[in-house]
């Protein structure tokens, strides 16, 4: 089984402020963005795994997304996004759970949106184990919007060690069952003013 990660997240997400963290952003737009290309619409089903206290959810509302799930493994960061919303909280599904432990319906989305956690799965294993899940709850065609560290970016995070991956290493890892479809590069500024390099990759999941 995959070690238990969720007491250093609930730790970072009880003691650190939202805009404290090296991965805050006042909305991801890159991830916006490769959502619309993707196929984003009002009837789109969306799972942003990872989403932890951010506006992705906020925007999606926003924007009209009927369905949406919100899956981290740290309830509390969880209870950050959920109070920001106040009522409309319950339109949305809220998981609390590892990613590689969560036990997700076959087919269940079109659209699988992650932006800075299979990045922290540096074991082969684990992230065989991601690509597995990603593809049993996406529907046929559905597409993976994967953001991360770049060859140019952090080799650790939050004080954990991550897996550089540029787009077409990421198309290698999802391999023959998702074809990539669009890719992005962006430079992210922390709070505090440093660049970050992130790739972005686009996967469709193969009929």
């Amino acid at each position: 089984m995959p070690e238990d990660r969720t007491p250093h997240w609930e730790a970072v997400y009880r003691t650190k402020q939202l805009d404290a963290v090296s991965w805050f952003a006042p909305h991801l737009e890159s991830s916006l963005e490769l959502l619309k290309a993707a196929g984003l619409s009002t009837d789109s089903r969306v799972i942003d795994v990872g989403a932890g206290a951010s506006t992705l959810v906020d925007d999606l509302l926003d924007l009209g997304v009927g369905s949406i799930t919100a899956l981290d493994i740290s309830d509390a960061a969880l209870d950050v996004a959920r109070k920001r919303l106040g009522d409309r909280a319950s339109r949305v599904l809220w998981l609390s759970v590892d990613i590689l432990k969560a036990r997700l319906s076959n087919g269940a989305y079109d659209l699988w949106h992650d932006r800075a956690t299979l990045h922290f799965l540096t074991d082969p294993a684990d992230a065989a184990r991601y690509v597995d899940s990603a593809f049993a709850a996406l529907t046929r065609g559905g597409h993976a919007v994967i953001g991360g560290f770049g060859k140019e970016g952090p080799t650790q995070c939050s004080q954990l060690p991550v897996t550089q991956r540029e787009p077409e290493d990421l198309a290698r890892l999802f391999g023959p069952r998702f074809s990539l479809v669009q890719s992005k590069h962006e430079i992210h500024q922390t709070p505090w003013g440093s660049p970050q390099a992130f790739a972005f990759a686009v996967l469709r999941k193969n009929d």
